[in-house]
């Protein structure tokens, strides 16, 4: 079954598709970049053009945000010297889920699993060819991009590649005459479309952020990654604070919230605000900080709700339709155990595991 509810008339089901010049006019609104190579892999697309329009923007901002937290746009040279370029989300084994999410959505890319007993490690991983025709055409139509300057400096470089046709890789420029693809405001990354920023947002957080209980037994909501001082003001804008951004060793940042009134905005942010749902293991750490605070009397009359409550019918959906909620424990369980009995049988079964995790 599809993870993607259609609103009103099922595009699949209409039969009035406009064309302007024998051209679908839905190709016209989410064209390719660049030229795709005819000895690519050809992309095995469940869905149309039409139907990965209807993906609500915030999932995509969502998604912007999260592969700017925790992806990585791979250029690399073949053997061969020509270029090879990928989506990479790697993530450890117990947030599977998440990438089954994004992979239900997307219905593009290819899980790869780690058997490593000690660090099991899931992979969702988009070829060139997805990334040309699906993927980087939809950044472009909802004008959504990359905020973390190494995110942006790989696409950046990846659609030059693709618009110019690129085929060597001693022929890509040096990143300094890499041409932008999106300007960041000049002023604050606060002046940002707000509806974008806060899916994307949440996204960043899902990767990098957590909801921890301090020693005081203080509710506290951190975020933390390599030093971007521009971009983590402006998280202090989301919440509307006075708190520092602390730096660590002169190689990170941290935005940190705990007072009763920030650790209340926290809530309403990701409980109230109708924004794309924590997902994975971060939901499962919300939920449970949520909790432990039900106990704290400084936070007895704090308002609380179960966050799949987002206003958003393609989000409660999909994440009911892909079972995220229960399934993020279920198959991290079983795959551990799957792990051992592989290992001290020494059979491959890589290929049951894979289908019985695409049946729940």
């Amino acid at each position: 079954m599809s993870a993607i509810p259609w609103v009103g008339v099922d595009i699949v089901e209409s039969k009035n598709i406009i064309e302007h010049n024998t051209i679908p006019y839905t190709m016209m609104l989410l064209p390719s970049i660049g030229i795709i190579n005819n000895n690519a892999t050809k992309t095995k697309r469940i869905l149309s053009k039409q139907q990965y329009l209807n993906i609500p923007p915030s999932f995509i901002s969502f998604f912007v945000g999260f592969v700017d937290g925790d992806g990585y746009i791979q250029i690399t040279e073949t053997t061969k010297g020509y270029i090879q370029i990928k989506l990479e989300i790697k993530l450890k084994l117990q947030d599977i889920s998440t990438i089954e999410y994004i992979h239900s959505v997307f219905k593009l890319g290819k899980i790869n699993i780690s058997k490593d007993i000690r660090y099991p490690t899931c992979k969702l991983i988009f070829n060139k060819t997805e990334l040309q025709e699906i993927i980087f055409p939809l950044l472009v139509h909802h004008k959504t991009y990359f905020l973390t300057l190494n995110r942006r400096i790989q696409f950046n470089t990846a659609m030059l590649v693709m618009k110019k046709g690129i085929k060597l890789f001693k022929d890509i420029p040096n990143k300094e005459d890499v041409p932008i693809e999106y300007k960041l405001p000049e002023t604050s990354l606060c002046d940002l479309n707000m509806s974008f920023f806060q899916n994307w947002f949440v996204g960043f957080t899902v990767a990098e952020g957590c909801f921890i209980l301090k020693t005081s037994l203080e509710g506290c909501f951190q975020l933390k990654q390599v030093i971007h001082i521009d971009l983590f003001y402006a998280f202090k804008n989301v919440f509307n604070t006075n708190r520092n951004i602390y730096t660590e060793k002169g190689l990170y940042h941290q935005f940190s919230v705990s007072s009763k009134t920030d650790i209340q905005k926290v809530i309403n942010f990701f409980s109230f605000s109708g924004l794309h749902p924590l997902v994975g293991s971060r939901l499962i750490e919300y939920l449970s900080w949520l909790e432990k605070l039900n106990y704290r009397p400084l936070y007895k009359e704090s308002k609380r709700i179960y966050p799949f409550a987002s206003h958003n019918k393609f989000v409660d959906k999909t994440i009911i339709k892909s079972g995220l909620f229960s399934n993020c424990i279920l198959i991290s369980g079983v795959y551990i155990l799957y792990i051992i009995f592989d290992i001290l049988t020494n059979l491959d079964l890589d290929f049951f595991f894979i289908i019985w995790i695409s049946f729940l």
